[in-house]
């Protein structure tokens, strides 16, 4: 048994640090499930949501769980204001070319923020405080309570994001934009004012995996670009606007990179993902679920 404990461990770490790469799949999904665009600045909300936690516990005294509440706060808001600020213009027939807008207007968006961030903050690395110190030990395994602690919020915030999705009405409004943003106008939804929520609900749940997984690695400008192309690679993985997709996927690129991480090398982990993308695109082009729709 002794000797299945590092494999055992491996596994649970691979579910933990899927649970939280659900959060920033699912707020990729959330964007482009609604408003029809790839947002290339999705990394960046994660590094802006690391950076809230941590001055929150560092500066102001709070424990760290706090700085995830306030971290999700922060990226929400300035998701709604920036959707208000670069993304209207796609929905009023201002631009000609709407694709060629999004992506140039969201990278150009992710290069702002990074630049802000290393003026703001400096590039220096900084370590966040851990959510909470000691371990829990299981007898087979012995597991970090910091991780174990991020990894029951990630799943919290997921339940929470689901169930704002399937079962309230901001949740039926926004499938219903994301199906016909015409059709739903003429019913009466404003969507235009819920575009903004959605960015700003797939903006805050990047923010959260940020201040989840700043404890575990370190904060610095540019440590949301690897996470970024990981939520693509799990949204195109489990099938491009399928949010059944983007949690499964994340779960299985967690479980891919701890096992390669244990059977190959730490030193290729963020390799393993886009292997395992290529074996099941060779099998299923249209990803694990084949094409579903945003609400499934």
């Amino acid at each position: 048994m002794n000797e299945l404990s590092p494999l055992l461990a491996q596994l649970v770490n691979g579910l933990i640090i899927g649970s939280i790469y659900g959060l920033m799949a699912l707020g990729l999904t959330v964007i482009f499930g609604v408003l029809k665009i790839v947002n290339f600045s999705h990394g960046e909300f994660y590094m802006l949501g690391a950076y809230a936690s941590y001055f929150v516990s560092q500066t102001m005294g709070l424990h760290p769980v706090a700085g995830i509440f306030v971290a999700i706060l922060a990226t929400f808001f300035l998701g709604v204001l920036i959707e208000k600020a670069l993304l209207t213009p796609l929905y009023e027939n201002k631009v000609e070319r709407k694709d060629e807008y999004a992506l140039l207007i969201t990278f150009g968006l992710s290069l702002f923020l990074i630049n802000m961030a290393l003026a703001v903050f400096g590039p220096f690395q900084k370590s966040a405080p851990a959510l909470t110190s000691g371990t829990i030990d299981l007898g087979v395994i012995t597991l970090s309570s910091g991780k174990v602690l991020a990894a029951l919020i990630a799943i919290a915030l997921l339940l929470i994001m689901l169930f704002i999705i399937n079962k309230t009405w901001l949740g039926t409004a926004l499938r219903a934009i994301s199906q016909d943003r015409d059709t739903s106008a003429i019913m009466g939804i404003n969507a235009k004012r819920l575009g903004s929520i959605a960015f700003g609900l797939g903006a805050c749940m990047a923010g959260a995996a940020g201040a989840l997984l700043g404890p575990v690695f370190l904060v610095y400008p540019i440590m949301g670009t690897v996470p970024a192309i990981k939520s693509f690679v799990i949204i195109v993985l489990g099938s491009m606007g399928s949010i059944k997709g983007a949690i499964y996927g994340s779960l299985l690129v967690g479980l891919v990179e701890s096992l390669g991480v244990f059977f190959l090398s730490p030193a290729y982990r963020d390799v393993y993902s886009f292997l395992i993308l290529i074996l099941i695109l060779l099998f299923k082009p249209k990803g694990l679920f084949g094409g579903a729709q945003w609400n499934n």
